[in-house]
Parts: C-alpha cells; sequence; structure tokens
C-alpha cells in the first residue's frame, strides 16, 4: 500500500462538510470501504488477486474508477444512481428493543434467480452468502460475476459498521442529531460513518497501513471465525454497547434538538471502529480467499 499523510486541514474540511450534508449516510464513507479494500488486499493469496484482477478487467462500468479499493464504493454509488431497490441490503436493522434477527432479516428470505435481481426487502446478512457463492461459481455468468465482487467487497464493510446492525426506530441513528462543537452537526449515524474514521486518519491509504501494522496472527486467526449473521449480532453489540449510550429517546422526531455527546465518548468509539476497520478487512479476504481459491489457503 501507498502511504500518504493526511492533513489537518482536510480532516476540518471533511467534519465541516459533515455538518451541512443532510443527506442519508453511506456506511463507512468512501475513506472507510477503501481501508477495508485496502486492508483485505493484503491478505488475500496470489491465486485470489489473480481471480479478482480478471474478473474488474471485464468490469466496463463507470460509476467508480476500475481498481479494487475503488470498487469497494460501487455499490453505494449503484443505490445513489436511482436504484433505491438495493438499498436495504446494506444493512440489518436489529432493534434495541426486540432484538431478532430474523425479523430484521425479512425472515431470510429464499433467492431463487441471479442474487443481484432479489427482492428489495432482503438484507446484508442474508445477501453476503448469495453473492458469495455466485462469486466462488466459474460457472456464473461473468456479469453477474462481477456485481457478486463488488457487492461482497462492499457489504462485508457495510456489516461491520454498527449502525448498519442495529436500529432504535430511528433509521439506524440517521434521525438522531450529534452536536459536532458550535453550529455544526450531524447525525449519529454520519458521525459512526465517516466523522470517526476521519479522526483517525482521512487518508484512507495511510490509515490502512497504520492499522495492518497493529494486527497480529492471533487477531487474524481469530477474527476469520464466524459467519454473517454472528458479525452481525457483533456489531449490533458494539451499538448497545457504545453507539447509543447517549442521551437519545427512540424513533424520529423532527423537533429533536442536537445531542452533545458525553464524556469519553468520542474517544471509546474511535476505539470500536479502528477494530471494526481490522475486522472487516481481515473477513473480506477471509471470504474472497474462501470463494476464489480451490485449496481456501489462507496467507
Amino acid at each position: 500500500m501507498t502511504i500518504r499523510i493526511g492533513s489537518l486541514s482536510l480532516a476540518a474540511s471533511v467534519m465541516l462538510g459533515l455538518a451541512t450534508t443532510s443527506t442519508q449516510a453511506l456506511a463507512w464513507g468512501r475513506e472507510g470501504h477503501q481501508v477495508v479494500a485496502a486492508l483485505a488486499w493484503d491478505y488475500l493469496t496470489p491465486e485470489a488477486r489473480n481471480t479478482i484482477n480478471l474478473i474488474l478487467r471485464q468490469d466496463k462500468d463507470t460509476l467508480t474508477p476500475p481498481d479494487f479499493m475503488s470498487r469497494s464504493t460501487w455499490a453505494d454509488a449503484w443505490r445513489a444512481a436511482g436504484h433505491k431497490e438495493t438499498g436495504e441490503w446494506h444493512f440489518v436493522d436489529i432493534e434495541l428493543d426486540h432484538p431478532d434477527l430474523a425479523q430484521a432479516c425479512y425472515n431470510f428470505p429464499t433467492q431463487d434467480g441471479p442474487a443481484s435481481k432479489g427482492p428489495a426487502k432482503d438484507c446484508i446478512v442474508n445477501k453476503i452468502p448469495q453473492f458469495e457463492k455466485e462469486l466462488a461459481d466459474p460457472k456464473t455468468p461473468p456479469a453477474e460475476r462481477i456485481l457478486a465482487l463488488k457487492y461482497v467487497v462492499h457489504f462485508v464493510g457495510d456489516l461491520h459498521q454498527p449502525l448498519h446492525a442495529s436500529d432504535n426506530h430511528d433509521k439506524g441513528g440517521n434521525c438522531v442529531r450529534v452536536a459536532l462543537g458550535g453550529p455544526r452537526t450531524t447525525n449519529l449515524h454520519s458521525y459512526w460513518d465517516t466523522a470517526l474514521v476521519s479522526e483517525l486518519d482521512p487518508d484512507p491509504n495511510s490509515l490502512a497501513n497504520k492499522l495492518f501494522t497493529q494486527i497480529t496472527y492471533d487477531d487474524k486467526q481469530k477474527w476469520q471465525q464466524g459467519t454473517p449473521a454472528d458479525w452481525a449480532q457483533e456489531s449490533f453489540s458494539f451499538a448497545q454497547k457504545y453507539a447509543y449510550q447517549l442521551d437519545s429517546q427512540p424513533g424520529c422526531s423532527q423537533d429533536s434538538a442536537p445531542i452533545t455527546l458525553p464524556p469519553g465518548y468520542d474517544a471509546a468509539a474511535q476505539t470500536v471502529v479502528r477494530e471494526q476497520l481490522m475486522k472487516a478487512g481481515v473477513r473480506l479476504a477471509y471470504v474472497l480467499n474462501t470463494a476464489l481459491t480451490p485449496s481456501s489457503a489462507q496467507p
């Protein structure tokens, strides 16, 4: 990975942008997804890397640049380009007051045709295995296999943002306004998506390099365990313990005042985001290696 040094002025501009933007947040934002992709690339087998490059060379879509890191944001760009039917695939709204994964995932609808043509009422926990299966099968039509790769790369990242696996009847925190100091405000979801990543380092290559040095062999072996359902429950637990530890009420209210984050909240949230980005990178590599390396060898 190429190391570039982020500047304080860039971080400040990112925070100012958050304070003035009211559009719905995208999980991790561009920078976070690229961090996950960069980390995963370092853990891929040579065979998996080669197959990924072959698949991406066939992709003529222009919504994002064609490289692996840039394609990690394609699913958000596709949704924003008018494909709202894919919107609910990016998360699973496990309610804090009734944590039922099956209910949050519409009882895991079955998929008979291509995963990319699936019903709108589905969730990230169900879509990852569907696309992983298509990616692993060389007989999958090339156009669908391209989509499968891009969705897997994006959705594994999404799943590790705690507010993409939790809900307090507030659209995953999108209804909770948070004060950033002075007149600046954002919503809780966007704060976890983008502000915290920027606080760690606004440059995705630089941040990925820093995080890579912190991942031990034991971390990697431990984090490769489990399934997307397990990872969703883990993200949900972080939302319970950290993200929603502030004075917010369930539901969406147009009249609610911005909430001041309690002392220590930001530091604890940074620690969670740092760990979740690392886990997402390791797990994305594991999913891709398993799908694209017949021996399932893990480097």
